[in-house]
């Protein structure tokens, strides 16, 4: 992969001596990366209720995991492989079922975390392969998986650009979006299939525990605080953003040396919490 070396530079200048280090240059790259993503497709998450979604996603990263140690391949690749398949496949269910589709989900976040629990059993060597996965290591992140996220930075973006506000249309009321001739099936294999590949990926900067929070935490202060659905797009983005790099930057410190993950959403959670007072007041 070619060298990113052009976009650390700039990071190397920030006025933190942590940021000297080259781990946290790729940290930050990656986070700056993740955030926009995770801010809108949370907008999304949170308008068409699909928190279970992603919360199933992204405990089938066990699943993932113990598959790629037991086949022999890169747990990086098969996990977000993997994601992809049970993504589609919840889409594929819940059109072809009358039941409701938390019920759906929770068939299949069942099923999954119940398989990589029994695959973890079997093989005991498993359960140190799936701590990061667990609480999440963006520090550990390469330049390698730093292309992957600009890639999928890019057609995220892109598909958002051009289908967004048909997204949120068909989220509010399905049946009157087909009416208008939007492609509201179409419209919801892409984005959970982009959806299931952010939650994976996710899960490498805040851990299968906290990946949820990533995506609907930010949306919702956003939700709080603005009156229109332009301005909660910029406010979730704004809150996702100042998230990523205050956690990542709190966590570096010798007073905290927390977890990144864990710290980031703290810090998102803090906002929220600030949110709840704005709303409080603009009552009163």
């Amino acid at each position: 992969m070619p060298d990113l070396a052009f976009l650390y530079a700039p990071l190397a200048y920030l006025p933190f001596a942590c940021m000297e280090a080259r781990f946290m240059q790729q940290a930050l790259l990656a986070l700056l990366l993740l955030a926009p993503m995770t801010a809108v497709m949370g907008i999304l998450v949170v308008n068409c209720r699909m928190a279970f979604f992603a919360e199933a996603i992204s405990h089938s990263a066990f699943t993932g995991v113990a598959l790629g140690v037991l086949l022999s391949a890169p747990p990086d690749l098969i996990m977000p492989l993997f994601g992809l398949l049970v993504g589609l496949g919840i889409v594929a269910a819940q059109s072809r079922s009358s039941l409701g589709s938390d019920t759906v989900i929770g068939v299949f976040f069942s099923g999954m975390v119940a398989f990589g629990l029994a695959m973890v059993s079997r093989d005991r060597s498993l359960a140190r392969d799936m701590q990061r996965f667990l609480y999440g290591d963006i520090l550990s992140i390469s330049n390698g998986e730093i292309w992957v996220l600009l890639l999928l930075f890019v057609v995220v973006l892109g598909f958002l650009s051009c289908t967004y506000n048909r997204l949120l249309y068909a989220g509010m009321n399905a049946t009157l979006a087909r009416t208008h001739r939007v492609p509201v099936q179409a419209l919801q294999y892409v984005f959970c299939g982009l959806l299931a590949l952010l939650v994976m990926f996710s899960v490498q900067a805040v851990g299968v525990f906290l990946v949820t929070a990533l995506l609907v935490v930010p949306a919702a202060t956003a939700r709080n605080l603005s009156q229109s659905a332009g301005a909660m797009f910029w406010w979730a983005l704004a809150i996702s953003v100042v998230s990523a790099v205050s956690g990542l930057l709190i966590s570096a410190q010798n007073w905290a040396q927390t977890a990144t993950g864990a710290t980031i959403v703290l810090v998102a959670c803090a906002c929220f919490a600030a949110s709840l007072v704005v709303v409080r007041l603009r009552r009163e």
